[in-house]
C-alpha cells in the first residue's frame, strides 16, 4: 500500500459500524486509527463512549483515553493532539484513519479552523444567554467578521461561540491566530436507512444497560466527577446521571434516551451534510453491507 498518502477518514452517526470498518481497514493497509471521538478521550468512560477498545485486535489507536474524566477538552485540544498523532503514525510509516462520529472535529482538522482556540468569554456568554435566536443572529450578523471565518449557526450553542470569536477578533485585531495544518484526505461516510439506524441504536442501548452503564456512571460519581459535568458529557452520561438522582425512574430512562439517541444520530447526519455544503467531499457507503465489501470499496478508491 506504498501508493496511499494522505489522511483517510471514516465518520458516521452514533451506531453505524465506524470502528469495525476502521479496525478492517487498518489491517489490510497497515493503518492506525485516531479516534474523532468528543467524549472517549476520557479515562472511565467506556461503556457510554462504545470505545470497544477489544475490537482494535491489536491495531494502534490514538486520542482515547487522554484524559482525566471530568476534566475539560474542547475542538482546539483535540486539533493540537490530531497533529501531534498524525505526525508519529506518519513517521513509524502508517497510514493514518481519522474514524469518529463528532463532525465538528473532523471538520476543524480538514478545514483550516483558524479560530477555535480563541478563549471563552464568560461574562459575555451569560449574557447572550438571555436572547433568543433572532436576537444572537441579528447581533452576529451585525458584527464585523474576516472572510475566513465561517462559523456554524445552526444551534444556539453554536451561535453564542461566533459572536464570542467575532467579538475577540474586534477586540484583537492585530491578532494572528494560528492556522492548523490540512491534511490531504479522503472521506467516506456510513449511512443507514432511518428503520437501520433506529434498530441499531435501541438495540445497542439495550446491549450497554445491560454491560453495566449505570455502575459506570455512578463509579464516575463514586470518583468525583460532578453531576453537571456528567450532564454536559452527552446523552448517555446525563440520562443516567438523571437516573441516579432519583429524577426518573428505569423505564423512563430508556425511552427518554432512546428517543434522544435517535434525534442525536439525526442531527450527526445533518451536520455532514453541512461538511459537504462546504466543499468536503464524502464518498457513502451502505452500513448494511458486509465490512469487507466496504473494506475493498474504500482500497477502490486509494489505488
Amino acid at each position: 500500500m506504498d501508493q496511499i498518502r494522505g489522511l483517510i477518514c471514516i465518520l458516521g452517526p452514533t451506531a453505524s459500524g465506524k470502528t469495525s470498518l476502521a479496525v478492517a481497514l487498518a489491517k489490510k493497509i497497515n493503518g492506525a486509527i485516531i479516534s474523532a471521538d468528543s467524549r472517549q478521550v476520557f479515562r472511565g468512560m467506556d461503556i457510554g463512549t462504545g470505545k470497544d477498545l477489544a475490537e482494535y485486535e491489536g491495531v494502534d489507536y490514538y486520542l482515547i483515553d487522554i484524559r482525566d474524566a471530568g476534566a475539560d477538552y474542547h475542538v482546539a485540544h483535540f486539533q493540537d493532539d490530531f497533529q501531534e498523532a498524525l505526525l508519529k503514525i506518519q513517521a513509524q510509516g502508517k497510514i493514518p484513519i481519522l474514524c469518529g462520529g463528532t463532525g465538528l472535529y473532523i471538520q476543524s482538522v480538514l478545514q483550516h479552523y483558524m479560530f477555535t482556540a480563541i478563549p471563552r468569554n464568560d461574562s459575555l456568554r451569560f449574557h447572550l444567554l438571555e436572547k433568543d435566536m433572532e436576537e444572537l443572529e441579528k447581533l452576529f450578523l451585525s458584527m464585523p467578521q474576516p472572510t475566513t471565518f465561517k462559523a456554524d449557526i445552526s444551534t444556539k450553542k453554536r451561535l453564542i461561540r461566533a459572536i464570542e470569536i467575532a467579538s475577540w477578533l474586534k477586540d484583537n485585531p492585530q491578532a494572528v491566530v494560528k492556522q492548523p495544518q490540512k491534511p490531504a484526505a479522503l472521506v467516506f461516510g456510513i449511512q443507514l436507512s432511518l428503520d437501520d439506524r433506529r434498530a441499531r441504536i435501541t438495540q445497542r442501548l439495550e446491549k450497554r444497560l445491560a454491560a453495566g452503564l449505570i455502575d459506570e456512571v455512578k463509579r464516575l460519581m463514586d470518583a468525583g466527577v460532578s453531576a453537571d459535568k456528567l450532564k454536559f458529557y452527552g446523552l448517555e452520561y446525563k440520562y443516567v446521571t438523571a437516573f441516579l438522582l432519583g429524577e426518573m425512574d428505569r423505564q423512563q430512562l430508556f425511552t427518554k434516551l432512546n428517543t434522544e439517541i435517535h434525534r442525536f444520530a439525526k442531527r450527526q447526519m445533518t451536520y455532514f451534510r453541512k461538511m459537504e455544503k462546504d466543499g468536503i467531499h464524502i464518498h457513502w457507503l451502505d452500513g448494511t453491507d458486509f465490512v469487507a465489501e466496504n473494506v475493498e470499496k474504500i482500497i477502490g478508491y486509494l489505488l
